[in-house]
């Protein structure tokens, strides 16, 4: 075993430096700083290289954590950033949002052992950082060009992730997306204290460089119909996510200043981006001076707290009706936002939206976890007589999304979808209820993490590849056999 590693008895953890919550508040930046590389290698060298690697276990990419620790702790940077590279389209994106403490460091040995966890996201974020800054990560040739053609719907994590895959065979790619940025939730959900936009649009710019042709503002369905995408390429691929607000049915939710999430954080990205953005020029969309209270417990709703901190509001507070224990978002992500100054909530539900026209304040019930339900999950019950009122000029609704209709809106009544609404695939071929039409990530699963559209949509391009190819070979069998 090489003296650079095993030293997490004599290194304790540290993460990179954090900026303070009073600095923090008062833009948008991200909140961590780079790691100087004396101290990402130190980092990497607490590694114990177990038998066993619990972190890549519990990474849905599988990712070859250890093996890119070691060479961070060797100096052997580039090599590092091939190791990240070979198994995740985007490292530097996944080690800003990921929530590792769920997956990889969660499961870290080292912190069962009580030694504090392997600081992986950050050190992922630094190697392909430093990959970017070195020009190590440059346009890809594919080793020939192919005459198949391959149609992705969805400019987010998942259609990118796939496209580079297909693109680096020679397969000829165009991206579909209704936004006017590349991205998806990337570029308009997640705010830029979590993942700056240039993060992303090199990462675009690289495959434009590498000949991925983008059609952007383009809405599937009213531009062109899936038969019309189906009919101009050999195979297509449906990776769209999922954007349907869920909604909370409660007396007062038709007031006005009571608004889904995406709406919110959209509109504070496109401002950030230079946009401009009547809603949140009128202040409909902008929590200046006002009270704020965000419902819902993921990582949406932290998204929220902390983007409404960022804009002046006089109070944020979120409401959740469970215990932060069973809290669905990143317990990283409340650390931050607590720090900042968001006050939780817990075990708390909306009763009603109070006020005339606009929502003036929520009025909320306390909850108890009751019996498990068939998640295993306690279900929250309402506990009697326990009302109580906050002030709240603009409400927030982050409950999660839903899948839209997309077999109306693509004018494809012949897909079929599942119970919940997500697109139906046979998950040995990825490919959906009409042949040569695949789909990947949230559309999929649900609602999920970047690194679950990510792993999906390389397990889509690869078996895509096959059913290009098998029906390469039937065509050309076929033609012989007519000769």
């Amino acid at each position: 075993m090489s003296d650079a590693l095993l030293k997490f008895v004599t290194v304790g953890k540290r993460t990179p430096a954090k900026r303070s919550p009073d600095k923090r508040r008062a833009d948008f930046d991200e909140i961590y700083k780079d790691y100087e590389p004396a101290k990402a290698i130190e980092q990497a060298s607490r590694c114990s290289q177990c038998g066993i690697p619990y972190c890549q276990i519990h990474c849905p990419l599988q990712n070859n954590i250890p093996d890119w620790l070691m060479l961070t702790a060797q100096g052997r940077l580039q090599e590092a950033y091939e190791a990240a590279s070979a198994t995740n389209n985007m490292p530097e994106i996944c080690g800003r949002i990921c929530p590792q403490d769920r997956l990889c460091e969660g499961n870290c040995v080292i912190e069962k052992a009580g030694h504090g966890t392997v600081t992986i996201g950050a050190i992922e974020r630094y190697i392909t950082d430093t990959a970017w800054d070195k020009g190590w990560i440059t346009p890809f040739k594919p080793p020939r060009e192919l005459s198949a053609s391959i149609g992705v719907i969805g400019a987010g994590p998942g259609g990118l992730a796939a496209a580079e895959q297909l693109r680096r065979k020679g397969y000829k790619i165009e991206i579909y997306d209704r936004y006017d940025r590349v991205g998806g939730l990337l570029v308009y959900g997640i705010p830029n204290f979590k993942l700056e936009k240039d993060v992303v649009q090199r990462r675009e710019q690289r495959l434009r460089d590498s000949g991925v042709v983008f059609h952007l503002d383009f809405e599937v369905g009213r531009k062109e119909s899936l038969e019309d995408l189906r009919q101009k390429h050999d195979a297509v691929l449906i990776a769209t996510g999922v954007y349907q607000a869920r909604d909370v049915a409660v007396p007062g939710i038709g007031l006005g200043n009571i608004v889904p999430a995406l709406d919110y954080l959209i509109a504070s990205n496109r401002v950030g981006l230079g946009d401009a953005v009547p809603e949140f020029e009128s202040g409909a969309l902008d929590a200046d001076a006002k009270h704020v209270v965000v419902i819902g417990g993921g990582d949406t709703a932290m998204d929220c707290v902390r983007t409404a901190v960022r804009q002046g509001a006089k109070s944020v507070k979120c409401l959740y009706r469970r215990d932060r224990e069973n809290m669905p978002g990143s317990m990283q992500e409340v650390q931050h936002a607590e720090e900042e100054g968001v006050e939780f909530v817990w075990l708390s539900a909306p009763e009603a939206f109070l006020g005339d026209n606009v929502v003036s304040g929520v009025r909320a019930h306390r909850m108890r976890l009751g019996a498990p339900d068939a998640s295993g999950r306690q279900t929250p019950e309402a506990i009697e007589s326990s009302s109580f009122t906050l002030d709240c000029d603009l409400a927030i609704k982050a409950l999660g999304f839903d899948p839209e209709d997309v077999p109306s809106l693509f004018g494809a009544p012949e897909l079929k979808v599942s119970q919940w609404g997500t697109v139906r695939v046979d998950w040995r071929t990825m490919m959906t209820s009409l042949d040569g039409v695949f789909a990947a990530g949230d559309i999929v699963r649900g609602a999920s993490l970047v690194v679950w559209a990510i792993r999906d949509a390389r397990d889509a391009a690869e078996h895509i590849e096959r059913y290009i190819l098998a029906n390469t070979a039937g065509a050309v069998a076929s033609a012989v056999a007519a000769e």
